[in-house]
């Protein structure tokens, strides 16, 4: 199919008037979507009138039709005494007099590590632990402190599981 002037004067004309390619290709009979779109860029057709949409005029909000959401009543976090710091702890000496060393610390006993590990006086701990605990109960506040992130983090997701309930 050769596109001539009346089908080129056609095309323009459905063009301007808002008609999608699928819609001039049908009209012009022989011809693709995909040719009427190549042909309209090769002819530099850009100015295309938006075809108007069947809308109904929006319903003006009453009284009754707005829902007012109530205002969310924030509640103040509560107030944590913070907690002492532990009194740093001097090594434990074993039954033989002796401190715990890599050679003789066991699984009882704390493995928090005091001094220069390349000192000739470095030494673990050495207290007692609860089962499969690795430190002290001393010792185990200093290693396990929570960030302020993490708790931060987990009173958002708090926050969004409650009002995903309601």
């Amino acid at each position: 199919m050769a596109w001539t002037d009346d089908r080129v004067e056609i095309l323009s004309t459905l063009w301007a008037e808002g008609l999608s390619a699928s819609q001039i290709a049908l009209k012009l009979g022989g011809v693709t979507r995909n040719a009427v779109i190549g042909k309209v860029h090769r002819l530099g057709l850009s100015g295309r009138v938006k075809p108007k949409r069947k809308t109904q005029p929006a319903k003006p909000r009453t009284a009754t039709t707005a829902r007012r959401r109530a205002p969310v009543k924030r509640r103040a976090a509560p107030r944590v005494a913070p907690t002492p710091p532990p009194v740093p702890l001097e090594a434990k000496p074993l039954p033989n007099g002796k401190f715990a060393t890599i050679l003789t610390i066991t699984e009882t006993l704390c493995k928090w590590p005091l001094g220069d590990p390349t000192s000739p006086d470095f030494r673990f701990c050495g207290r007692g632990t609860d089962k499969g605990e690795p430190y002290c109960k001393s010792h185990a506040q200093l290693a396990y402190q929570p960030s302020r992130r993490r708790v931060a983090t987990n009173r958002a997701i708090t926050r969004t599981n409650r009002a995903a309930l309601r």
